[in-house]
This record gives C-alpha cells, sequence and structure tokens, in this order.
C-alpha cells in the first residue's frame, strides 16, 4: 500500500456530534425530532441529502421549495461552523496524530476525502493540515457516497491506484464507497455497522504503520 485517504467526521475527529447538534435544532425549529439513532443515517454523506432525509422522517418531504431548503442547509452550516470555533489541536482522536505523523517518516501520502465542505477549516483548527497533499472537494462531485467518486479523486490527488491505497471510514456510506473503487477499508467503530470492511478498529492506536504498510 502506497497512499492513505482519510474520512474527516468520526476518523479524524469527533465533529460529527456538532454535526447532531445542528440538525437537532434545525429540525426542531420546522417541528421534526430526531434522535443519535436517526442519526446515524446522516453519516457520511451530503448536507443536501440530509437534510432531505429529516425532511422524509418527518413526513414534510414535499413541504418547502428548493429555494426554502438551500436556505435550511445554509442556516443549519452556521450553526456548525459556530460550534466548530470549540475545537482545539486536543479534539484529533486517538491515534491520528501519530499515524499521520509516521505516514509522513514512511514519505506515505494522505489525503481527505469527506462529504464536509469543512474539512479545510477543521484541519487547521486540529493542527492537521500539512499532514495531507490534498483534501477532495465535495463540490466537485456528481455523486456523494456511498458512489465512490470521492475515493477515486483521493487516489488520483496522490497519482495513486486506488488499489494501492488504504481508506479509514466510520460511516457505511464511506466503506460502500472505499470497496466500491477497490481500495482496502479500514472501518473505525462497530463491526456490525459497516459491513464489508476489510478490518474494524475502534480508533487509530489500534494499528500500526508497519501493519499497514504490509497489507
Amino acid at each position: 500500500m502506497q497512499g492513505f485517504v482519510f474520512d474527516l467526521d468520526g476518523v479524524l475527529a469527533d465533529t460529527a456530534k456538532y454535526h447532531y447538534i445542528a440538525w437537532k435544532q434545525l429540525a426542531a425549529e420546522i417541528g421534526i425530532t430526531i434522535d443519535e439513532v436517526f442519526n446515524e443515517q446522516l453519516k457520511g454523506i451530503s448536507r443536501q441529502e440530509s437534510l432531505e432525509r429529516i425532511l422524509a422522517h418527518g413526513g414534510k418531504r414535499s413541504t418547502f421549495s428548493a429555494d426554502e431548503l438551500a436556505k435550511m442547509a445554509e442556516k443549519k452550516n452556521q450553526h456548525y461552523v459556530e460550534l466548530l470555533e470549540k475545537l482545539t489541536p486536543e479534539d484529533a482522536l486517538p491515534g491520528v496524530r501519530e499515524l499521520l505523523a509516521a505516514a509522513r517518516e514512511h514519505n506515505i501520502p494522505c489525503t481527505v476525502a469527506s462529504a464536509s465542505k469543512n474539512a479545510p477549516l477543521i484541519l487547521e483548527k486540529l493542527v492537521l493540515a500539512d499532514y495531507f497533499v490534498g483534501i477532495v472537494d465535495p463540490e466537485s462531485l456528481a455523486k456523494g457516497k456511498p458512489d465512490p467518486e470521492i475515493f477515486i479523486k483521493a487516489a488520483q490527488l496522490m497519482a495513486l491506484d486506488p488499489k494501492e491505497v488504504i481508506g479509514f471510514e466510520d460511516a457505511q456510506a464511506g466503506i460502500d464507497g472505499i470497496k466500491g473503487c477497490g481500495m482496502y477499508a479500514i472501518g473505525i467503530g462497530e463491526a456490525e455497522q459497516l459491513k464489508g470492511a476489510d478490518r474494524v478498529i475502534t480508533d487509530l492506536t489500534e494499528i500500526a504503520i508497519e501493519e499497514l504498510l504490509r497489507i
């Protein structure tokens, strides 16, 4: 394996909790209740698709115009960005900084494949940006996860074939996208929620660079 590609939320940092807070508030404003169990469905997918799933959950899919939907999505994002101001380097998840540093020592390039349009801001807040050779721009994608397009582009940023890359994900949509382009998939979380992953770990402290390079 010659390169690593990382999802962001739930892999590099626990920013998923801020997404949940922002979506929960927006949903409440339009009379829809969501909980943490429902929120699992929103992991790894785009802002627009997340909003559509919330509206379907509340039986309000056809209630709003396209302009209203766009404003709602932007309102949620503004709240989320405000919450991100709380992020510090200490919010990087266990093992992240050590693995990225080890990858740099072994000349293994790393990229980020996240549906989040705020990835550059988050990486700067975590002081991790310098470890990555590139971030896939979600605006450049024709399809979001579980389509493999974002992971193919992440490999292209490293000038590698997807089969030469290991992908790290915490969402089923992401695992499906990784496997869809032939990458080796490491899931972070619970095995029953990450079907198809080649290996599932609790966090990045459980795997060493030497082991990854032997895959």
